[in-house]
C-alpha cells in the first residue's frame, strides 16, 4: 500500500488572534520618556559631555602650558619683543584667539551632534 505524500500548505500569515502592536515613534518615546527615549537622551548627553571634556582638556593643556613653559625654562621669560615681555604677549595675543577657536569648535560640533540626533528621531 502506498501512501500519498502530505499536501503542501502555504502560510500567508501567522495564526494568532492577538493584533500586532503599532510601532510607537521615537518622538513619542522621547515625549513620554519611555526606556528608549531615556536611552536616546542619555546617549546625546554622553556625546555632548565627551565633546566638552575633550575640548576643555585641550584648552587646559594649551593654555596651562604657557605658565608651565615659563616655570620650566625661565629663559623664555627673559625675552622681550618691542619692550614687552614674551609672557605678556603670549597671554595677550595667544590666549583669547585659542579660547575663541575652542568655543567655536565646541558650538559647531555640539550643533552637529544635535542635528544628527534630530535626524535620527525624525527618521524613525
Amino acid at each position: 500500500m502506498t501512501e500519498k505524500p502530505p499536501r503542501r500548505v502555504t502560510v500567508t500569515r501567522p495564526r494568532t488572534t492577538v493584533p500586532a502592536s503599532p510601532r510607537v515613534s521615537t518622538r513619542t518615546d522621547l515625549d513620554e520618556q519611555t526606556r528608549v527615549g531615556v536611552l536616546l537622551l542619555a546617549s546625546l548627553r554622553r556625546a555632548q559631555l565627551r565633546l566638552a571634556v575633550v575640548i576643555g582638556s585641550l584648552l587646559v593643556v594649551l593654555l596651562g602650558g604657557i605658565p608651565l613653559l615659563f616655570l620650566l625654562d625661565p629663559r623664555f621669560g627673559a625675552h622681550r619683543i618691542g619692550g614687552v615681555p614674551l609672557g605678556w604677549l603670549l597671554l595677550a595675543l595667544f590666549v583669547y584667539p585659542v579660547m575663541c577657536v575652542g568655543a567655536w569648535w565646541f558650538v559647531r560640533s555640539a550643533e552637529r551632534r544635535e542635528e544628527d540626533f534630530t535626524e535620527l528621531v525624525d527618521r524613525t
